[in-house]
């Protein structure tokens, strides 16, 4: 076994090879550039080597600069984790000419599956359905948009290379085509150093399902079932589970059976995943194949209890596989939620800056009977920094059944604490509460169809608010009482807090009566109704676990001048509680409405401009090109909504803005 191993990677899922490699008691290597000098796998690791400036194509994807690092640590064996080098053959062969071991399959496999056209060729060829396409190299955006046309709209156009959801865009007319193929292969170029484009059919209504192999190098290749990963946002998996709520024990065998006997085709070893298109009859159609470890493997270990990674490095070593196929059951259901750095409330845009606050939940045994497992590459008072992937960290649950995972990572989200910069906890939140998901009707155009407008936060139901405002008068009761104390003399005296409030939440008053004794309070709604609430909450805590009526109820609690700012499953409250005389008051008060801001072009997200595609004077049509900004990898086109004249541009490109700076403004 390897006595040292470099991980030519950062962020979470390098933490994640180190946990693995620390239990195998392997020592590892770090490699970071200037912006990760303090991040958290530098800290894990037990070397740490530097390589370059900020971006990637002058750090952690310049293949010279981890040869060097391995050279000066002496490192035996590479995991290069997933994107960057992860599936470029020539860094895997560059590594075989060095005598040092690629924790991955061997360099023909990773040329022949590892890039996107080639695999589709060999699956046509090994007689595997397949989305219909175009294959070959693409010169400019005028072919792209005649080849679309061919094909016939809507297209999805992909970066050979690619992955993640990089340099990956769908295309439902001719603008779009062009528009997107370029920017396509601006981002392959700028995040694997590959620029090469294709374009495929794009299914309409289709279900994203992979399969888990692995294989080792004594001819055992065995699959460890499915993941489901439709529910996706610019074709980026959003959340995952396994196994797949669609499939039929039939379907899964047989897409297990198809992915391992592709992967014996060319020779595969390691992990690796087949990822299939699944229509609404369970016929299923190869899409590619990842040839690494995939963001999602934690929700196909928990079901199968094997580690990944482990046995990636085992194999790696020509270590035989220690199971069978006929050993692979699934255990239970499992879910992950990828926690971005991005602003739901801003069309998911990017988010920079300070982690102010970061505490996710506590990992293990919940008191429910399941898991929780987050696997994270941050820390409290870490920075989020525009150059690399915004995902910060993969919430994950585990279940005896699907409706069990569900509650435990509502739970598990409601619990996670991240202030400083924007992320997608609430959205995650709705997405656990939809009925459309929690049914297992989904597929990879939900958020499209369930979100047409973007993400508005949530609106509770009328059940869920009434608990809401019962904890939240209950939680205003304790801290009157506090607010009330006189200290200082030979008694404690206070003044008595009164029963009666009136609780304000979303845009809902509920006048409420709150009886209170040692064991908690009983908060009464005006028609009768009572719940009772438990709960060892003090005021200044910012994390409020309650028992409402004998179900768990976590909130996040913030204060507000007489109230709260809660979060609870994904809604963001205002919540006010006052004595009735305060509320009668208060509306007779006059509401303030917010700036105009209409006649500006406003910088969405921290970025940087890439081109600014009008002059002053012009006069431009709705959905238009003004402007593009690139943050955390990809680019992002800013378009009009409306008709207008450029009265003045106060941005050019090459120019970093902050959120909601201004770009250009308008007659």
């Amino acid at each position: 076994m390897f006595k040292k191993i470099l991980i030519a990677n950062r962020g979470e899922i390098a933490c994640r090879v180190i946990k693995t490699a620390r239990k195998m008691g392997i020592k590892t290597v770090a490699v970071y550039s200037d912006a990760d000098r303090n991040a958290l796998h530098v800290k894990m690791a037990d070397e740490a080597v530097h390589i370059g400036p900020p971006p990637a194509n002058q750090s952690y994807i310049v293949i010279d600069r981890i040869m060097e690092a391995i050279r000066a640590t002496g490192a035996e064996a590479v995991h290069p984790g997933y994107g960057f080098l992860s599936e470029r053959m020539d860094f895997a062969a560059a590594l075989e000419k060095e005598g040092v071991v690629f924790i991955g399959p061997p360099s023909p496999a990773i040329e022949a599956m590892g890039d996107k056209i080639t695999s589709k060729k060999l699956a046509q060829e090994a007689g595997v359905s397949t989305v219909p396409g175009y294959m070959g190299l693409i010169a400019d955006s005028e072919e792209a948009v005649k080849i679309s046309r061919e094909i016939g709209y809507p297209v999805m156009i992909k970066a050979s290379a690619g992955g993640g959801g990089k340099g990956m865009r769908i295309a439902w007319n001719d603008q779009e085509a062009a528009e997107g193929f370029q920017s396509s292969k601006n981002e392959a170029a700028a995040s694997f150093g590959d620029d090469r484009i294709f374009i495929e059919k794009f299914v309409t209504q289709p279900r994203h399902i992979e399969i888990q192999v692995l294989a080792d190098k004594h001819g055992n290749c065995v699959y460890l079932h499915e993941r489901e990963c439709s529910i996706q946002r610019r074709n980026q998996k959003v959340i995952e589970e396994a196994p797949s709520p669609f499939l039929d024990e039939a379907t899964r065998k047989a897409m297990g059976e198809q992915a391992c006997a592709l992967a014996k085709a060319v020779g595969y070893t390691s992990a690796g995943t087949v990822e299939f298109i699944v229509d609404g009859n369970r016929n299923f159609y190869f899409l590619e194949m990842n040839t690494r470890l995939q963001v999602e493997h934690p929700v196909t270990e928990l079901i199968t209890g094997v580690d990944l990674v482990e046995q990636m490095i085992r194999v790696a070593a020509g270590e035989p596989l220690p199971f069978a196929q006929g050993d692979l059951k699934i255990n239970g259901w499992a879910m992950e939620s990828r926690l971005y750095a991005e602003d739901p409330y801003r069309n998911f845009l990017p988010s920079i800056g300070r982690l102010t606050r970061y505490r996710p939940p506590v990992e293990g045994k919940t008191a429910g009977g399941g898991i929780v497992r987050n696997d994270t590459g941050v820390y409290e008072g870490g920075e989020i920094s525009m150059f690399y992937d915004p995902m910060i960290a993969k919430l994950c649950t585990w279940g005896e059944t699907r409706a069990a995972a569900i509650e435990e990572m509502r739970l598990a989200l409601d619990t996670f604490e991240v202030e400083g910069i924007g992320h997608n906890l609430p959205f995650c939140s709705a997405v656990m509460e939809h009925p459309r998901f929690t049914s297992g009707n989904i597929t990879t155009a939900f958020i499209a169809e369930e979100y047409p407008e973007g993400f508005n936060g949530v609106t509770l139901d009328g059940a869920m608010l009434r608990r809401v405002a019962a904890a939240a008068a209950a939680m205003n009761r304790v801290a009157e009482i506090r607010r009330t104390k006189i200290t200082g003399t030979m008694d404690n005296h206070q003044r008595r807090v009164g029963d009666d409030w009136v609780v304000s939440v979303q845009g809902e008053a509920f006048p409420v009566t709150v009886s209170a004794d040692k064991g908690g309070s009983t908060v009464t709604f005006a028609e009768g109704t009572s719940h009772r609430v438990e709960s060892d909450w003090t005021p200044g805590q910012p994390l409020a676990r309650l028992m409402v009526d004998g179900t768990p109820l976590v909130m996040k609690v913030g204060k507000v001048p007489m109230g709260f700012r809660l979060r609870v499953r994904g809604a963001d409250l205002k919540c006010l509680v006052r004595s009735p005389r305060q509320h009668a008051l208060s509306l007779l008060m006059p509401e303030k409405l917010p700036p105009d801001t209409s006649k500006f072009l406003l910088c969405p997200m921290p970025g940087l401009v890439v081109k600014i595609n009008v002059a002053e004077g012009d006069e431009v049509q709705e959905g238009q090109a003004l402007a593009t900004v690139e943050a955390m990898k990809m680019e992002n086109i800013l378009k009009a909504e409306r008709r207008g004249v450029v009265k003045k541009i106060a941005a050019s490109a090459g120019a970093s803005l902050k959120v909601d700076d201004i770009i250009m403004e308008f007659e």
